[in-house]
């Protein structure tokens, strides 16, 4: 069964199992800007199963491009030297999200693997975590397995976790065995490392969300991750021990061969350099396709590392002359049905990875010599001073890794103390620069709303004026009531106008107003999924939850910002009318006084190209076209020729902006015609990092006034403050310095007001059976603060037991506190669980603090009472 089968028929059967299939995203992750590259099936729907987005079904199955180089999976030095160490590879993964479990996710694997692929069952095994009687019992009693067949696993090997905290579980794997000829135990034994019984799936049952103290706490909606490895898969399907010798690997070892005029299969050494060729050339076409391009730093230096690797292989058989980029075909050829992007994006990835060779080439021989030079007088088990490395890598651009793939063939080690000491006293040359593994920072709270508020409507694309209601409000990362006059922060509201930051162009800035009040809007984001928000500062009144309001855009701020998002789009179409298809979008910025657009190209423009880019532009302009909007499916927006990234994920609609002969995917403000642009203007062009370049241009009145506008800018600024423009700093400086003395002196006025509030409560103590009791209302504060209140008077009573109610917008809120002298006697917990129900509600805690609440405000008077009758009972007894 061939590679192109088997992935044919593990979509079409979880098809056929109600699962929605799902291209495999890009290797750039899109909602996890902290990993380098997508490294597993489940990483597209990270959002889906930590509940922060809405899966569009709860089933789904993909294949998954991914790549594991660099960081953590730096094992480079394997590749090609054992039977299943790649960078790139194909993970085949069916999901679930909070639909089926353990039962369905097991019967499922074993179904395809058994049935479907046919392999025999007396070659399979399989293992559960120890503790996991559950999927044991689902292997043995309900399929059949054998006990002899399963293997319980203690460690963590078999328990997964998406990170220190947050959603995990315990895993049950399949292993097949190649038989006793082969070296190695099964997994759990003592040489279960060995390649006789090889892992193909891995089935992850998410049912725990582990917090910081390491507990578990079982997940209201357990969700299913699985992956299992195509390379593998295919490789025992056809009758191979090592994945290079399936028909995923053998087309580009063959042609690779061919180059060099060698045979696989007839000397060892030769069959390591052309598996590490084949292995890598996957790897740089499939990134170079996906938009990362050769450089010093983060997914670049991976990517350049990978491929002179590469090279260096060659060069071991003897290629002395650019070839990496000729095997691209072969690998389109082999793989271009299932990854259309590769033919797609070939006029990108051959460029790009022919000039590499070049420049690399320039450079090995005198590399080559200068380490034959600094191995010579080392034996078996010498040590490669620091200098030599860091001179080679400095000079000669080699990977430290490739040095010591070359080093480590004549048994010596490198001085890799040495060379980092002299890496940090010249800085110059980047390493890899991307660590960790996780989210980007988005408050808490935005999270909460998201789930608890929705998401908000969006009409910015027939008005700019519309009427809301507030859903909720912000300040410094916390949810409040209300934002007073002079506070800043966000406003949520049902519906909006406002566009939100995305794709490139900025969000909105206006006015939000209501009767007696107005907030001005500085900027408009969507931190979680389609929830916008708006940010800026009261200017006038009480803004609160609830309050209707009208949302009036800046319209003029909005036109300008149209007329450059507009004109990004002809000047996209023109540079690759100018300089060719290999032009692909790598990031835009669209603001109102100026557009920015990166791209991938491989040299500085010319003048004449520039003159001939801005020239089609204007004349696109001049031709006043309809601007046109059509909402389809991503398939019939590429079939109508629209440009869209690949990897990039798109929903079941999609908008379609046309603007003359330009078609784009785009979800922005546009131009009504062309022409109402105006003009556009570049004002520059320069490298961002190797292979990319960036544009910036100005459109309309602000391409007339430019350089006039941004110097009166400057001098407004200034002399808001009654300063030069060359002493705007300065007084920046001690604007913010007088914020904070105003805000610490905000919080020192609410601390003394605290006490006051304390003083007040503390004179109503009682005595009951010789106990202190302080049963009482609060008013004057907000919940959120009832807790520190508890603390300060439990400080100040010493001895006792406090209840404290507080009714605010038609719910109570109650906390109870007893002090520690009294703890064995009594507990906090117990008095709420006593008083919530007669508030109409519930509670519970610790002995010494709890909380609780209802929704019947008229009871908290019988709350109250009942401490007094709960705490003399307890006394009594």
């Amino acid at each position: 069964m061939t590679g192109k089968e088997i992935r044919k028929r593990f979509l079409e059967f979880f098809q056929k199992n109600d699962h929605l299939p799902l291209p495999s995203s890009g290797l750039i992750p899109r909602n996890d800007p902290t990993l380098m590259f997508t490294n597993a099936g489940m990483v597209q729907f990270k959002t889906w199963f930590l509940g922060l987005e809405k899966p569009q079904s709860p089933r789904a199955v993909t294949v998954q491009k991914c790549v594991r180089a660099g960081g953590k999976h730096n094992d480079l030095e394997n590749v090609g030297r054992t039977a299943r160490h790649h960078t790139f590879f194909e993970m085949l993964g069916n999901f679930s999200f909070g639909d089926y479990f353990k039962k369905g996710a097991i019967s499922m694997a074993w179904q395809f693997v058994t049935v479907e692929l046919g392999l025999p069952v007396d070659r399979l095994m399989v293992t559960v975590y120890a503790q996991d009687d559950e999927a044991y019992d689902i292997w043995h009693k309900e399929l059949g397995v054998p006990e002899e067949k399963i293997v319980r696993i203690p460690t963590s090997d078999n328990f997964w976790s998406m990170g220190e905290t947050g959603p995990c579980g315990p895993c049950s794997e399949i292993f097949y065995d190649y038989g006793p000829t082969v070296a190695g135990g099964p997994p759990g034994s003592e040489d279960g490392d060995g390649d006789r019984f090889v892992e193909i799936w891995n089935l992850v049952f998410m049912q725990y969300d582990r917090d910081a103290n390491g507990t578990l706490t079982p997940l209201p909606r357990p969700c299913i991750d699985t992956g299992a490895g195509l390379e593998r898969i295919a490789s025992i399907l056809q009758g191979k021990f090592s994945n290079y010798d399936s028909d995923l690997f053998q087309p580009l070892i063959k042609a690779a061969a061919e180059i060099a005029g060698v045979t696989y299969g007839q000397d060892e050494q030769k069959d390591v350099s052309l598996r590490v060729i084949a292995d890598h050339l996957r790897a740089v076409t499939f990134l170079i396709t996906d938009g990362v391009l050769p450089s010093n730093e983060g997914r670049g230096y991976v990517l350049r590392r990978i491929m002179r690797r590469a090279l260096r292989h060659g060069r071991l058989l003897g290629i002395n002359q650019p070839f990496l980029y000729k095997l691209i075909p072969v690998l389109i050829q082999t793989m271009g049905d299932a990854y259309g992007e590769l033919a797609a994006q070939e006029s990108l990835s051959t460029p790009v990875i022919r000039t590499e060779e070049q420049r690399f080439i320039a450079t090995l021989d005198g590399g080559l010599r200068l380490l034959e030079e600094a191995l010579a007088p080392l034996s078996a088990g010498g040590v490669l001073e620091g200098q030599a490395i860091f001179t080679l890598y400095d000079t000669y651009g080699f990977p430290t890794d490739l040095t010591a793939d070359i080093a480590r063939d004549r048994l010596v080690s490198l001085d890799m103390v040495g060379f980092a000491r002299l890496m940090d006293e010249q800085r110059k040359r980047a390493r890899a620069a991307w660590a960790g593994s996780g989210d980007a920072k988005i408050s808490h709270v935005f999270h909460e709303l998201r789930e608890k508020v929705g998401a908000s409507e969006f009409l910015g694309y027939l008005t700019e004026t519309a009427e809301g209601a507030v859903i909720a409000l912000v300040k410094d990362g916390k949810q409040v009531d209300a934002l007073e006059e002079g506070w800043q922060g966000e406003v949520v509201t049902n519906q909006t106008p406002f566009y939100a930051e995305s794709g490139g162009q900025c969000g909105d800035c206006g006015v939000i107003s209501w009767e007696g009040g107005s907030f001005q809007v500085s900027d408009t984001f969507k931190p979680v999924g389609d929830l916008f928000v708006h940010r800026g500062k009261v200017v006038q009144g009480r803004l609160t939850e609830n309050q209707p309001v009208t949302l009036q855009v800046d319209q003029e701020r909005r036109g300008a910002i149209r007329l450059h998002h507009s004109a990004t789009h002809l000047l996209h179409h023109a540079l690759r009318k100018v300089l060719g298809t290999h032009v692909k979008q790598a990031g835009s910025m669209v603001a109102a006084d100026r557009l920015r657009f990166d791209f991938s190209h491989f040299q500085a423009l010319t003048s004449e190209e520039l003159a001939k880019i801005e020239e089609m532009v204007n004349a696109a302009i001049l031709a006043n076209a309809r601007q046109e909007t059509t909402v389809m499916s991503p398939d019939e927006a590429v079939a109508k020729g629209a440009m869209a990234l690949f990897g990039e994920k798109y929903g079941e609609q999609v908008r379609v902006v046309t603007i003359g002969d330009s078609v784009e995917l785009c979800g922005g403000t546009h131009v009504s015609r062309s022409g109402d642009i105006g003009l556009c203007r570049i004002v520059s062009e320069g490298a961002v990092s190797a292979g990319m370049r960036r544009i910036e241009a100005v459109c309309g009145q602000v391409a007339r006034h430019s350089f006039v506008e941004d110097a009166r800018r400057l001098k407004e600024a200034a002399s808001l403050l009654k300063l030069p423009p060359d002493r705007l700093g300065e007084g920046l400086d001690k604007l913010l310095a007088r914020q904070k003395e105003l805000e610490r002196a905000l919080e020192q006025a609410r601390g003394e007001l605290a006490g006051n509030v304390v003083d007040t409560l503390l004179a109503k103590t009682e005595q009951v059976q010789g106990i202190s009791l302080l049963a009482s209302r609060v008013n004057g504060v907000e919940s959120r603060e009832l807790r520190d209140l508890l603390d300060r008077i439990r400080d100040r009573l010493a001895s006792g037991v406090i209840l404290l109610a507080l009714v605010e917008g038609g719910k109570v809120t109650l906390v109870a506190g007893v002090t520690k002298d009294l703890i064995p006697r009594l507990s906090a917990g117990a008095l709420i669980q006593t008083v919530a129900p007669l508030v109409g509600g519930k509670g519970g805690g610790k002995p010494d603090m709890a909380m609780g609440g209802g929704d019947r405000p008229a009871d908290v008077d019988k709350a109250l009472q009942a401490a007094r009758q709960w705490l003399a009972e307890k006394c009594s007894g």
